[in-house]
């Protein structure tokens, strides 16, 4: 910022500097060549011509200082972009088997003992602290918690997006950081809390990651997704084009569609990272009824701020401030009176006010 506002400065005094020269040297120029013509040292006619060729050139010059500052502005451009394109992640396949050894024999997930911290956290310590449970094959388990509580970081270590500081995660009985990244990443569909949707078809968006996506599929995930009578009713159906990050359609069109396309990729896991926030309650219990069928083929991980979200799951966790506070089904953890029971009653008391 403070090298751009220097540039500006430069900038904003460059077109009068250059006018005022212009001006002073047509003055010089007019005084020097007509005190010569006077004396009769050059002709009119040359004095004329003269002139003729230094307005000619003044304008190339003035040019050429301009494509000279597009041109070092551009490389600068340039060094930047070369830069984040050269930057080489922290995260990598260095030392995995990349044989079928490496790969996970099921879909099993467990933390163990598990603490992380991102960088530069400062004082705020540890997001996960000493964190242990297990999804077993084929589960279904939602996480819930205060906003802060971790919830999106178990995710983000699952899928190795960051290595846990201390502690292992392991899915499948393997370390993930002994599973190839492109094996660990096609066995998981995930719908993220930031949806995002590419300037292209909903066909295209529902198959991105797909190899191919065949009409029967389509139809079959869109309504699993409660997204099918919707995208009928556009001009095109699937063949409508959306603007880049879904645009022209509404927030809870936007997850169904992403759950749609996490489903396309028939995942060995699937992560719903609270991708029911923007959908009304009749639309959720649709989407999650439509759902059931997926989950029994596969484990399945549900974050979400709703307890009508997490009420279903085999096995819910409750986080807050990075550790495990309690975990349990939903009757348990009601019985239980704990922070699941409080958020629980929070909940209904606020849907029983917006009801009023």
């Amino acid at each position: 910022m403070a090298a751009n506002l220097k540039l500006f400065r430069v900038q904003s005094m460059l077109h009068p500097l250059l006018g005022t020269v212009a001006g002073l040297g047509v003055v010089a120029i007019l005084l020097f060549g007509g005190r010569l013509v006077i004396d009769g040292e050059i002709t009119l006619g040359t004095f004329v011509a003269f002139n003729g060729y230094l307005t000619m050139l003044f304008w190339p010059v003035i040019a050429l200082g301009w494509v000279m500052n597009m041109t070092e502005q551009g490389l600068a451009s340039m060094q930047r972009m070369n830069d984040v394109m050269n930057e080489q992640s922290e995260i990598t396949d260095a030392g995995v088997l990349a044989d079928e050894t490496g790969r996970p024999r099921d879909a099993a997930i467990r933390f163990e003992n598990v603490s992380f911290s991102y960088a530069g956290n400062g004082e705020r310590g540890d997001i996960l602290k000493d964190v242990s449970f297990e999804v077993k094959d084929g589960e279904t388990v939602a996480i819930v918690g205060p906003t802060g509580s971790g919830k999106t970081t178990v995710i983000s270590l699952i899928l190795r997006l960051y290595d846990v500081g201390r502690g292992r995660v392991l899915v499948g009985g393997r370390d993930v950081r002994e599973i190839p990244l492109q094996a660990l990443r096609d066995m998981v569909g995930l719908v993220p809390q930031d949806i995002f949707l590419f300037s292209e078809s909903i066909r295209d968006n529902i198959g991105f990651g797909v190899k191919e996506l065949h009409d029967p599929v389509l139809d079959e995930v869109t309504r699993t997704a409660s997204i099918y009578e919707e995208v009928n009713e556009f001009p095109n159906r699937f063949e409508s084009m959306i603007g880049e990050r879904g645009i022209n359609l509404s927030g809870g069109q936007k997850q169904r569609v992403a759950i749609a396309r996490a489903l396309a990729k028939r995942p060995r896991v699937l992560i719903l990272d609270d991708a029911l926030s923007s959908v009304d309650a009749t639309t959720e219990e649709a989407i999650l009824g439509s759902l059931k069928g997926e989950f029994e083929n596969r484990t399945a991980i549900l974050i979400s701020h709703r307890i009508s979200t997490a009420r279903e799951a085999d096995r819910i966790l409750v986080l807050k401030d990075g550790e495990v506070a309690e975990q349990g089904t939903h009757e348990e953890l009601i019985a239980r009176a704990g922070l699941y029971a409080e958020m629980h009653h929070k909940q209904m008391l606020m849907v029983a006010l917006e009801g009023g």
